[in-house]
């Protein structure tokens, strides 16, 4: 179905890996022959610690329990998104658009799996909800990841890359007629962890890793691991980083403050090596919480040749939010919204479920 004029609101809500809260942003789009957006009003709402281990512990649970916290998990949402339109006075949207918090990711074997119900969210806030937005292309043959770069694609086009600096790296950039993404390194899934042992929630401006030295042979070790010279690079989900990465750093007798500088060196070098290839000395746009780690930012404008580009922190805090909302936008109007070109898929596809109020 082709499309001629839409104006539409949408929430967006993504949960990311490094498991600290919910990000909500109210946008308001509008397509006229291409996309535009305006950001209304964003939200950050930290779990509570019960919140936090029953996520992080959700991998272990049987399937009964699964289904308990899925449907909790949906509930809270909703009181989420009940309490962000009530506080920040809005207009209710036409959509919510729930990424979930991703429980299992084993596309080689077909699984993936987000929790919070979205028949919940679209019954107890009476708007409704897209949700389930990766098991289409999973079931398609792809990685169900990454899907954010059709929002780079129609949202960020005049930048030559879009690199986000989450739980995992990853970068989308346009070939020829193509856009392409893949994962490149872990960032904050590592290194806030690391920080936790500090009694740090994460190293601030870099600030522990500036101050440490760098561990020449475990940084040989991170380079060397098996999934920088994959080709097509693999999405990255924590099984990956619980088998290969992580024992690498366990077993290395370095303190820690000389872990972190290890990690973000490490962390640096990936990413500018892809950058160099990806993006040469065209504009990239850097978001996700790394993108506030001034001394990784100083590392990758030393290492790279692009034009690294700082947004607003807006931007920097719920870009992922955003391009959710955009994709729940596209699937409601029988629209593309992940790419077989970032995902390995069969085809293209408009992935999510929808659930009425």
């Amino acid at each position: 179905m082709s499309l001629k004029e839409i104006k539409t609101s949408a929430i967006g809500i993504m949960s990311g890996t490094s498991l600290d809260g919910l990000d909500l942003c109210y946008v308001n789009f509008h397509f006229k022959k291409n996309w535009r957006f305006e950001i209304i009003a964003t939200e950050f709402i930290r779990y509570d610690g019960e919140m936090q281990t029953s996520l992080s512990n959700a991998h272990q649970l049987s399937a009964q329990h699964l289904e308990y916290l899925h449907e909790e998990f949906g509930a809270f949402t909703a009181d989420c998104v009940n309490g962000f339109i009530r506080k920040k006075n809005l207009p209710k949207p036409d959509l919510v658009c729930s990424h979930g918090h991703t429980v299992f990711h084993d596309p080689a074997n077909g699984i993936t799996r987000q929790i919070s119900d979205g028949q919940i969210i679209a019954t107890k806030t009476e708007i409704t909800c897209i949700s389930d937005f990766r098991t289409e292309d999973v079931s398609l043959g792809g990685q169900g990841a990454p899907l954010v770069p059709i929002g780079d694609e129609l949202l960020f086009a005049d930048y030559q890359a879009c690199l986000n600096l989450g739980g995992f790296s990853n970068i989308s950039f346009q070939d020829k007629n193509e856009r392409l993404a893949f994962d490149i390194c872990p960032v904050n899934i590592v290194l806030n962890p690391l920080a936790n042992v500090l009694g740090k929630e994460y190293d601030e401006n870099g600030n522990i890793a500036r101050g440490g030295s760098i561990d020449q042979h475990l940084l040989k070790s991170l380079n060397e691991l098996q999934l920088y010279s994959a080709s097509p690079r693999p999405s990255l989900a924590r099984e990956w980083l619980e088998e290969s990465f992580l024992p690498v750093i366990k077993k290395n007798n370095s303190s820690v403050q000389e872990k972190i500088a290890t990690v973000t060196e490490h962390a640096a070098e990936q990413i500018s090596l892809v950058i160099n290839q990806k993006a040469g000395d065209g504009k990239v746009l850097v978001t996700g919480g790394g993108a506030k780690n001034s001394f990784l930012i100083e590392r990758l404008k030393a290492l790279s040749h692009a034009e690294i580009v700082i947004p607003e922190t807006e931007l920097i805090d719920f870009k992922e939010a955003l391009i959710f909302a955009l994709l729940g936008v596209l699937k409601f109007n029988d629209q593309t919204n992940v790419l077989r070109s970032v995902t390995g898929a069969s085809r293209d596809s408009s992935s999510g479920k929808i659930s009425l109020p």
